[in-house]
Formats: C-alpha cells, structure tokens, sequence
C-alpha cells in the first residue's frame, strides 16, 4: 500500500505557480487516497464470508470503506 507522508514543514506558495502547485498536490494525494481504497475494497471483496467475519466485517461493510 502507498503511505502519504504528512510529516514535513508546508511552506505557503506565493503566486501563481505555487498556487497551481498545491492544487496539483491535493489532486495527486485524492487520486492515491481513492486508489488506496479501491485496491481495499477488491482485496476485501475476494475474501470469503467466513473471513470476513473473521475481522469482524459484513459484504455489506466492503462498499463503506472509503
């Protein structure tokens, strides 16, 4: 799975281009969070009911994931 490091300074972007720049950043960081979910959600739905319940999740549970 990826990991998003959000331990670093943020420095404010001053006009334009920094302005794109973060706009690109929080694009880049939604598309990999949906993926992260999206790759959960198929590796949940693999599994079968007994397994599921094994970690304590319903099918019904696997849609809700986000």
């Amino acid at each position: 799975m990826a990991s998003f490091d959000t331990s670093r300074t943020h420095l404010n972007p001053t006009g334009i281009a920094g302005r794109i720049g973060a706009v690109f950043t929080t694009a880049i960081g939604g598309a990999a969070t949906w993926n992260d979910a999206r790759l959960t959600r198929n590796a949940l739905s693999k599994l079968t009911d007994r397994e599921l319940d094994d970690i304590g999740l319903s099918r019904a549970d696997i849609n809700n994931i986000k």
